[in-house]
């Protein structure tokens, strides 16, 4: 790992804290994970843009995917 250096608010150190105490972790551990957890989230959004821009430059045909109807089985 590598050690890198923030710069938070007061307030903002001041919540952090109170979460890592409540999660029984450090600071390092929350930041690490809540900055993949954006990371991952970004990720998927710009995933998503991707394939509405797809769809858009290419939207669906009708009956493009009426093969599969048949293989669906809905319940009760």
């Amino acid at each position: 790992m590598k050690t890198v250096q923030m710069t938070f608010n007061e307030d903002l150190v001041a919540e952090i804290d109170r979460i890592v105490k409540k999660l029984a972790t450090t600071r390092s551990a929350f930041a690490r994970r809540a900055l993949q957890a954006a990371i991952d989230k970004l990720n998927e959004e710009e995933m998503e843009r991707k394939h509405r821009e797809g769809y858009a430059r290419n939207p669906v045909k009708p009956g493009e995917f009426s093969d599969w109807e048949s293989e669906h089985v809905w319940g009760d």
